[in-house]
């Protein structure tokens, strides 16, 4: 006999009443996801969206989440090529610079869960240049991919959300917005359009239920720098120091903490009962941003600039 009820779900912050759920035979054997829903004290899984799931941060955070209790439903443009992986992380196929294919992606969410409790907007690119080298087609594609590719996963998933009365929201942006990366002009400006995002959309859910931080990673060991195109330097008026500076970035890396530090930030926020406004992930990131208060700007831009050895 399967017998059903109204589940109440509890997470520290996040806690609704999800509909009339089955409930299998005492006899049923649980699955490995519903040993660690037991564990972690859930009745209900709750539903998380990451954008960017495949690799490095994003894949990180769909693991820990689901070692966490979460049902997780990560994001890739192509998932046909990942191949098997774990039973508990559903495949959405999205292109964040696809309107269309981000509804779709929702809509794939939504049909296998009556609703999206918490969603990590982590999908995001990097370009290397000076400011007067790169194109402007070039710095479209990156603002294309790390601001508006954000803004469209939010405007297809707050509705739902705000509709429901609840929600958490960590969009991951970068120590970058706070200082900015020489040669990585575009990069750090679409981070710190993501702070002005988060803090305006922050005021705008207020009364909702729904509520967004932004996690800030500072130096973090992952595949992303190798996929940064650094383009031909040599006939640049600055390729000498552009290689300084690629070279101190390329040195930073093996001595940088692995994803998992900031999926650890990244649940803190899901989680918290009143999430802070800006998470700071890694070594020694939390210092930033009171030196950035304190310290006048002309001084901080020296400092960056010798850190970069530009």
């Amino acid at each position: 006999m399967v017998r059903s009820r109204v589940e109440v779900h509890s997470l520290t912050g996040l806690e609704f009443a999800r509909p009339a759920v089955a409930i299998p035979p005492e006899d049923t054997k649980p699955d490995a996801a519903a040993t660690r829903r037991a564990e972690a004290g859930l009745l209900v899984s709750p539903s998380v969206l990451v954008t960017g799931a495949s690799s490095g941060i994003g894949a990180a955070t769909a693991r820990l989440l689901g070692d966490r209790g979460f049902e997780v439903f990560g994001t890739s443009r192509d998932p046909d090529s990942l191949g098997a992986g774990r039973a508990d992380l559903h495949w959405i196929a999205m292109d964040i610079t696809s309107e269309d294919s981000v509804e779709k992606g929702v809509e794939a969410v939504l049909h296998s869960t009556p609703r999206i409790d918490a969603l990590v907007c982590n999908a995001g690119t990097g370009i290397f240049g000076s400011v007067e080298e790169v194109t402007i087609e070039q710095a479209k594609a990156q603002f294309e991919t790390n601001f508006f590719g954000t803004l469209r996963t939010l405007r297809a998933v707050v509705p739902h959300m705000r509709k429901a009365g609840s929600g958490r929201i960590a969009v991951i942006g970068s120590l970058a917005r706070l200082a900015p990366i020489p040669f990585q002009a575009h990069y750090s400006a679409t981070k710190s359009a993501l702070d002005g995002l988060v803090q305006a959309l922050r005021n705008e859910l207020h009364p909702t239920g729904v509520c967004v931080s932004l996690v800030d990673p500072g130096d973090i060991n992952t595949a992303f720098n190798d996929n940064t195109p650094f383009g031909n330097i040599g006939a640049s008026p600055y390729a000498e120091r552009i290689r300084r500076c690629e070279q101190v970035i390329l040195d930073s890396l093996p001595k940088a903490p692995g994803p998992a530090v900031v999926a650890e930030v990244v649940h803190r926020a899901l989680t918290a009962r009143r999430p802070r406004v800006h998470y700071y992930a890694g070594p020694n990131s939390g210092s930033l941003p009171w030196l950035r208060r304190f310290v006048p700007d002309g001084l901080a831009l020296r400092f960056i600039r010798r850190h970069f050895k530009v």
